[in-house]
């Protein structure tokens, strides 16, 4: 019997010089008082695009896993990234935490996709011995679970006015998908099974709305949690709010099921391995070459039809994670498959050689910016290059920290430079 890519040693190697590779471009994130800056094509600051919480979280998260794995350097890089998240992005009057920070002061609104990944990267730079990390947790917990945490309805508020007092009617999928990220993580770190609860309640109410649609999850809700199928019809490329089906958020929401199901809470697990099914193959039925060209589409619409065609990389990396997560849930031959065939097309259309990714390509995969511009954060492409060779449970950060001489070891023997 042919051993499958994720068992050979060889290519677990080339994940681990590929992490570090991502780690290496990344390395100027880091901003003189504290934060995580936008990188261009080059990985070098972006300074216009401001200092952003969801980047600055993100590359807390990165950073910090790459302290975990052993990498020179990464601890330091985490430590200036955390120290944004508790100096300039932190409101100091009304809580919580700015969108963005620009030349001219923050621009308003307090959103929770933002306060999330802080939750991330709380619980991984806690993991990672990160100075200020705890802390940060845990006030992090606190404003997610009076601000953003809807008990009576088991989901996510999406965003309030600067000063907590008024709430946008709009509620997003996006935000609470990576909410039940971030309950999970927490959940590894702290042991604390009532996060596991909360993110079965917001799976549970996406399996609700997306098996009605033939397993496409409707993006967008009002005040009432009724799905708005319409929504930005008439600006389909909207950077956070996408009309229609969004193919990488079943993939990732395909893959939080897996893990949800392998957590020690006691729940219903074939119901959710069956949803993971059903949304991982309507989003390979749906994205992958509509077009007749190789990639994943960025959007459909309610039958189907693609609507925005760019590949984004994005897409693909969470697609590689998702068919590394059936296999080792099932073992099915098909799921290894996928992983060699999407690895395949990110190394010849969206790897370069430095080891970044081209974050956009067009239908034709030519590079593209239409939806984003530069190589903004290393989050979904580091991932990939760990998820792969991790358990189901715990999440990335708990099961990058255990003792098992595993990925970590791995990445040390293939990183032979500090930063």
């Amino acid at each position: 019997m042919t051993r499958t890519w994720i068992d050979l040693p060889s290519h677990r190697q080339w994940l681990a010089r590929h992490a570090t590779d991502l780690l290496t471009f990344g390395r100027k994130t880091g901003r003189s008082g504290g934060g995580a800056v936008w990188l261009d094509e080059t990985g070098q600051p972006d300074e216009s695009q401001g200092l952003q919480t969801w980047i600055t979280a993100r590359m807390v998260h990165v950073f910090g896993l790459g302290a975990l794995l052993g990498i020179p350097g990464s601890a330091s890089i985490a430590e200036t990234a955390l120290a944004g998240l508790t100096g300039p992005l932190r409101d100091p009057v009304h809580g919580g935490w700015y969108p963005t920070i620009k030349a001219d002061g923050p621009t308003p609104g307090k959103a929770c996709y933002d306060h999330v990944f802080l939750l991330i990267a709380g619980a991984t730079g806690t993991h990672a011995d990160i100075a200020g990390a705890p802390e940060l947790l845990v006030e992090a917990e606190a404003r997610f679970l009076t601000r953003f945490w809807d008990e009576a309805t088991g989901t996510c508020f999406d965003t309030w006015d600067s000063a907590f007092q008024n709430l946008e009617p709009y509620r997003g999928i996006n935000s609470n998908m990576h909410a039940v990220e971030a309950m999970l993580s927490v959940a590894s770190l702290t042991g604390e099974t009532v996060w596991l609860e909360r993110a079965e309640r917001v799976c549970r109410f996406v399996i609700a709305n997306a098996e009605p649609n033939e397993w496409r999850i409707p993006e967008h809700y009002d005040a009432s949690l009724k799905p708005l199928l319409d929504y930005n019809h008439d600006r389909p490329a909207d950077q956070f709010k996408l009309y229609g089906a969004t193919i990488g958020h079943a993939f990732e929401w395909a893959r939080l099921f897996l893990h949800l199901a392998n957590s020690p809470l006691p729940t219903d697990r074939p119901s959710l391995l069956y949803a993971a099914v059903q949304l991982y193959d309507r989003a390979v039925a749906d994205g992958w070459a509509p077009d007749g060209a190789p990639g994943f589409v960025y959007t459909t619409d309610w039958d189907g039809k693609p609507v925005l065609r760019d590949r984004l990389h994005w897409v693909l990396t969470e697609a590689i994670n998702t068919s590394a997560a059936f296999q080792r849930q099932t073992g099915e031959a098909r799921y290894a498959a996928d992983y060699r065939r999407w690895w395949d097309h990110a190394a010849r259309l969206h790897i370069e050689a430095d080891g970044s990714w081209r974050h956009q390509l067009d239908e034709n995969n030519q590079p593209a910016s239409s939806v984003w511009t530069g190589k903004p954060d290393l989050y979904h492409a580091f991932q990939a290059a760990l998820i792969p060779t991790l358990p189901l449970w715990p999440m990335v950060a708990a099961a990058v920290s255990m003792p098992r001489g595993g990925i970590a070891s791995r990445v040390a023997a293939a990183n032979d430079v500090g930063y």
